[in-house]
């Protein structure tokens, strides 16, 4: 877990934050222990901003990898939870636990149930 923490706060120092300031890194684990990492992605039309979370979770995709389980995002102060969005596509993959950190190394650990407790899946497709 510590590995994926802070391969997650190291992801944060690439971010491109020029209109925010809010830098953001994410590191997701897949079941055969693979790490890919990505940061927020800001862009002066706001709505082609990407979030470090996707940004991670897409890198894993792009490579094949399917079957992922956590992610840990990293982000200064508090400890700061992921938006709506991010945790939909969390849900999409079937990432189990979300690890939040921030700058000064205190994180905590969440299921993703905890932070999107009814959830819209493939099962509401059928």
């Amino acid at each position: 877990m510590q590995k994926l923490l802070n391969e997650a706060l190291q992801a944060r120092k690439k971010a491109y934050a020029p209109y925010s300031g809010f830098f953001v890194g994410a590191a997701v684990q897949t079941k055969n222990g693979n790490i890919y990492t990505g940061c927020n992605i800001e862009n002066a039309s706001y709505g082609a901003t990407v979030c470090a979370e996707r940004v991670a979770i897409f890198q894993a995709i792009a490579q094949g990898e399917t079957e992922l389980e956590k992610i840990a995002v990293a982000a200064a102060g508090d400890i700061t939870p992921p938006c709506g969005l991010c945790l939909q596509v969390m849900r999409e993959f079937g990432i189990k636990t979300v690890y939040l950190i921030n700058t000064a190394n205190k994180w905590r650990s969440y299921t993703l149930t905890e932070l999107l407790p009814i959830s819209f899946g493939p099962h509401n497709l059928e």
